[in-house]
């Protein structure tokens, strides 16, 4: 089902027509309202109203996750705050957080754009969409909550919290339809129900919509047939939104992005310059219609290309590859992103360890494991058994508590890992 067709099958022309009028109000608004963008245009001599095409924006500046760290907290608002309704942030864990802020159109917005991506896929007001992703300030559960029930479906908000065994008995007692989740809990959930013998037909479950972490279409067959469902990704960010920025057809070939919406570009991550439609690079994002939280040329980090064709489904909006990479050493495993300099600032932290390390990524029965080795110092290694084990389990504990990700450490001797230069995240077999 088309949610909007008004928007999503309008011819290109009046796309591109609709962009760039939304782009000169949302240029007019960051000059206004926002002290960076006024600074960073004045330095390079912009005139905003020379920019009458898409082609023109190569002009304009990017926007980097560092620009909007030392923005902390609200200095990339460009509303009062008393219009703002709601904040979401990142979790700030190499260091301040990313804080976003929504008015009540921008909600409008975005209910609106996560009821596109589940229209598209087939759920209706019929559906219970069972939500397992986090409601925090990560915008995942929040996201898609109320875009389900814009279009009329029951919501089952369970989280991500608790045993993996209440939510497979809310999931089989409620009768979800549609489950909304990052892909690895999807996994998780096939292996339960096959060890707690229950049978994929005894559920009434039918779609899965998974994101937040990266997924091959391998693993989207394995999901499909443990659970029998039609298994769809879908593609979004908090700085930009939050879900909703693009998301799989019933044709699964390419991420339709809501371009009523955002700008997409991909370019050369070292050169900077636009790519060619088929060719990786790394996405950039400029917001046309938001409010309290507008971004010019966001650099995502993430890499994938812009498809070329027009989609069978009769959409007319571009459509983005599924991300294949990062241009950065940001590793996502089970939802959870981290940098290993954020691992690096925790072993400082455990006495004995040393920052030397290396991250072994490992998939096992389609869930990523994360092993980190640890070197140690030349006493710790021949220290007391009891003694490591204590260590192992403190930097395990400060991993968990800090990150939100259990993991495996094994401790090594002294000089084992090499240098710096030594590459620091390694993915097994």
């Amino acid at each position: 089902m088309i949610y909007n067709p008004e928007y999503e099958t309008m011819p290109r022309e009046e796309i591109e027509q609709l962009q760039i009028e939304r782009l000169q109000t949302t240029l007019n608004r960051v000059y206004r309202n926002v002290a960076f963008y006024k600074n960073k245009f004045d330095e390079m001599k912009i005139d905003i109203g020379k920019i009458k095409s898409v082609a023109d924006m190569k002009e304009l500046p990017f926007t980097t996750k560092e620009d909007l760290r030392e923005s902390y907290p609200y200095g990339m608002f460009a509303v009062p705050l008393k219009d703002i309704v709601r904040i979401h942030s990142s979790s700030g864990t190499t260091g301040k957080p990313i804080v976003v802020g929504y008015t009540k159109n921008d909600i409008q917005h975005w209910s609106a754009m996560t009821a596109r991506l589940l229209a598209a896929v087939g759920i209706n007001e019929h559906d219970f969409v069972q939500i397992a992703f986090d409601y925090s300030l990560f915008t995942g559960g929040f996201g898609f909550h109320y875009g389900a029930e814009r279009i009329g479906a029951s919501v089952i908000p369970s989280s991500s919290h608790g045993n993996i065994q209440k939510q497979i008995f809310i999931m089989k007692d409620y009768k979800t339809t549609a489950l909304l989740s990052a892909p690895s809990f999807a996994v998780e959930v096939a292996n339960k129900i096959r060890e707690m013998g229950i049978h994929p037909e005894e559920l009434k479950l039918r779609y899965g919509l998974f994101g937040a972490e990266p997924w091959s279409d391998e693993l989207r067959g394995r999901i499909e047939d443990n659970l029998h469902i039609d298994a769809y990704d879908n593609y979004g960010l908090s700085e930009v939104m939050g879900p909703g920025v693009s998301g799989e057809c019933p044709e699964k070939n390419g991420l339709h992005v809501n371009e009523d919406h955002f700008i997409i570009e991909v370019i050369d991550p070292k050169t900077l310059l636009p790519m060619p439609a088929g060719s990786e690079g790394e996405l950039v994002f400029t917001t046309i219609t938001k409010e309290g939280f507008p971004l010019i040329r966001y650099r995502t980090g993430d890499v994938a290309s812009l498809m070329e064709g027009v989609c069978p489904c009769g959409r007319t909006f571009a459509r983005m590859s599924r991300v294949t990479g990062r241009t950065d050493d940001l590793i996502i495993i089970r939802g959870v992103k981290v940098f290993p300099t954020q691992v690096e600032e925790i072993l400082l932290k455990a006495e004995g360890a040393t920052p030397r390390f290396r991250l072994i990524i490992e998939n096992r029965d389609g869930l990523d494991e994360l092993e980190i080795q640890v070197e140690v110092s030349e006493k710790i290694f021949n220290d007391e058994i009891k003694n490591l084990l204590n260590l192992k389990g403190k930097i395990a504990g400060l991993i968990e508590e800090e990150l939100g990700l259990a993991v495996r450490v094994t401790l090594v001797e002294p000089e084992t890992l090499g240098g710096n230069g030594e590459k620091r995240v390694v993915t097994g077999k």
